[in-house]
C-alpha cells in the first residue's frame, strides 16, 4: 500500500511540474498605445511637410490631454494585463520621461544621402524598452438606452513592428454606461488566448532570439569601402563572419550587399546580456564598431532607429 501511494504522489507531481514551470516563466512586458485609427479619427494627429513629402505623426501627449477616456481604456487594460502577471510600462510617463530629455538629431551625409529619422512612437520605444506593443481601438455603440463597446487588439514586437498577436469582438448590449466596466465585459473572454499568442511569441525569442534589423554603410570622405582588405580578408566578409558569431544559433539574413552597404535582416541576437539586462540593437552592433576601432583602426558612427533597428557607418564619426 505504503508503495502504490508513492507512486501516485510521484505520477501526480510529474504532473504539476510543467504547470508550475510555466507559472514561473518569464513575462514579457507590454506597453498599451492607441491605435493609429483611433487616434486619426480623433485628430490627435500632426502632419507633417517634408518638401512635398506629407507624413503623419500620432500626438499623444495631446490625446492624454484632451481624452479622459483613453486615460480609462488604457489603465483597466494594464489593470487586466498585471493581474495576469503581465507586467506593463505606462505610455503616458513614458512620454513625460521622453519630453524631459534633450533629444539631439543627428544628421549624416553619406553617399546615399540619407538622415535617420524616427517617430515619436520609436522614440517612446527606445525610452520604455516594453518587449510588446499592444495596440488598443475601441468605439462606443448605442442603441436606444443601451450600450456596447467594439474592440480590437493587436500585439507588436516592438523591435520588428510585426505583428504577433491579435483579438477583437463587440461585448453585449448592457444599460451600463461606465467605459472602464464596458471595456472589460467585452476584453475578458478574448484576452487570455490573446495573452497566450504573446507569450507563445516571448517563448520563442527567449530561445531563438530577438529579431532586427542591421544597416551597414560607408561615408563618402572614406578612401576605402567594404571590400577593402584586412589581413587578407575583405571587410564585407569580416563583418559577416562577426554577425554570424554574435547571433543566436548563427541566425541571420544578408539581403543585400554592395562595396558600400550591406542590409541583414532577421539577425537573432540574445534577449539579454551577460549582465542580465535586456539588448536591444544599438547595444549589440556597439561590440561591432569596439571591435573594427581596436582591430582594424577603423571609425565609425552608430546610429538607430526605435530599438530594432541600428546602422553603422564606417569611415568617420
Amino acid at each position: 500500500m505504503r508503495n502504490r501511494f508513492i507512486l501516485k504522489c510521484i505520477i501526480a507531481v510529474s504532473f504539476l511540474i510543467p504547470f508550475l514551470v510555466q507559472s514561473q516563466a518569464k513575462k514579457p512586458t507590454i506597453m498599451i498605445v492607441p491605435a493609429d485609427v483611433w487616434m486619426n479619427e480623433r485628430g490627435f494627429v500632426v502632419k507633417h511637410d517634408n518638401q512635398g513629402d506629407v507624413y503623419t505623426e500620432m500626438d499623444y501627449e495631446k490625446a492624454f490631454l484632451e481624452s479622459s477616456d483613453l486615460k480609462i481604456v488604457i489603465n483597466k487594460l494594464q489593470q487586466m494585463m498585471n493581474s495576469r502577471n503581465f507586467p506593463t510600462k505606462d505610455l503616458e510617463q513614458n512620454l513625460k520621461t521622453l519630453n524631459n530629455e534633450t533629444v539631439e538629431d543627428e544628421l549624416l551625409s553619406s553617399k546615399n544621402g540619407g538622415d535617420v529619422n524616427e517617430s515619436v512612437i520609436d522614440k517612446i520605444r527606445k525610452v520604455a524598452k516594453a518587449d510588446i506593443i499592444m495596440e488598443v481601438y475601441w468605439k462606443v455603440n448605442t442603441q436606444g438606452p443601451k450600450k456596447s463597446i467594439s474592440f480590437t487588439l493587436k500585439g507588436v514586437d516592438s523591435y520588428t513592428n510585426k505583428p504577433i498577436a491579435n483579438a477583437g469582438g463587440t461585448g453585449e448590449k448592457t444599460v451600463q454606461t461606465d467605459l472602464a466596466i464596458l471595456l472589460e465585459e467585452a476584453v475578458i473572454t478574448n484576452i487570455d488566448p490573446f495573452n497566450n499568442q504573446l507569450q507563445a511569441f516571448f517563448d520563442d525569442i527567449f530561445v531563438n532570439g530577438r529579431e532586427i534589423i542591421i544597416r551597414i554603410k560607408t561615408f563618402s570622405s572614406w578612401d576605402g569601402d567594404l571590400e577593402t582588405e584586412f589581413g587578407g580578408n575583405e571587410l564585407n566578409l569580416i563583418i559577416e563572419d562577426w554577425i554570424s558569431n554574435n547571433t543566436v544559433k548563427n541566425r541571420f539574413s544578408l539581403t543585400d550587399a554592395t562595396e558600400n552597404f550591406m542590409l541583414f535582416e532577421q539577425v537573432r541576437i540574445p534577449l539579454y546580456d551577460i549582465n542580465s539586462r535586456p539588448t536591444d540593437a544599438r547595444r549589440w552592433l556597439r561590440e561591432l564598431k569596439n571591435e573594427l576601432k581596436e582591430k582594424y583602426q577603423l571609425s565609425s558612427k552608430l546610429m538607430t532607429k526605435g530599438l530594432g533597428e541600428a546602422i553603422l557607418v564606417i569611415g568617420d564619426k
